[in-house]
């Protein structure tokens, strides 16, 4: 029989899992998301795991593997951001969480379902989500890069790499990520304005197309401001 404390998390939307398990996980997340910092600081994983398990909770996923998922998904971060992005992050990540999950004592077939989830995040990644936790996760972490959060992430990851702050003149094309052309509406126009047609669950949908309208809405504004065109 579950105890009082484990129908409270249970309510709250968190897995009927052990106290000590999950605050370990949320423990590892923080000190590999310190190193990155910035916009795939600790918050980050931490918006990203409360947003997973709502969905994951709607839709009767396995909240227990989404728990472990979430809060790992971005350890592999600081070896991209160093290499400029020639390393894969989510490929990465999967590898280096499969010994952590094995010393948190998960079984062979929940490390590996749960190494899927990491490996399939990544909005460029070379493989798709098969599961629905994989799906849950994809669109969690994608719906933390856009609408208000969004934005003010792709400013601040500008701010990190010394990027100007608006280059609505040119052809994202003829840019080069990790430059001082990587702006914020760079990011927009390759990455965020794209994010409501990727989304792989019908409530990351709903609130995919919300935060979506506020984006246009702020860097049409924007152009207006720095171009004049008041």
């Amino acid at each position: 029989m579950a105890s009082k404390e484990e129908e409270s998390r249970e309510a709250a939307g968190e897995p009927a899992v052990a106290v000590e398990l999950l605050e370990a996980l949320h423990r590892i997340s923080a000190r590999y998301c310190l190193e990155e910092g910035g916009s795939h600081g600790p918050d980050h994983s931490e918006r990203v795991f409360h947003t997973a398990m709502s969905i994951g909770d709607k839709m009767g996923a396995r909240l227990d593997i989404i728990a472990p998922a979430a809060l790992l998904h971005d350890i592999g971060r600081k070896q991209e951001s160093s290499s400029k992005g020639k390393v894969c992050h989510a490929e990465l990540g999967a590898e280096m969480a499969e010994p952590i999950l094995r010393d948190l004592g998960y079984s062979t077939a929940d490390r590996i379902t749960i190494c899927h989830c990491i490996h399939a995040h990544r909005f460029r990644s070379s493989i798709s989500p098969k599961t629905r936790e994989a799906k849950i996760l994809f669109d969690a972490d994608k719906l933390d890069s856009i609408g208000a959060i969004g934005i003010g992430r792709a400013f601040l990851f500008a701010g990190q790499i010394g990027a100007r702050l608006h280059n609505a003149e040119l052809d994202p094309a003829h840019t080069e990520t990790y430059s001082t052309e990587d702006t914020a509406y760079r990011e927009f126009q390759v990455k965020m304005s794209k994010v409501r047609e990727q989304m792989l669950t019908p409530l990351g949908r709903q609130i995919a197309e919300r935060r979506h309208a506020f984006m246009e809405t702020f860097f049409s504004e924007l152009h207006r401001e720095i171009y004049g065109s008041e």
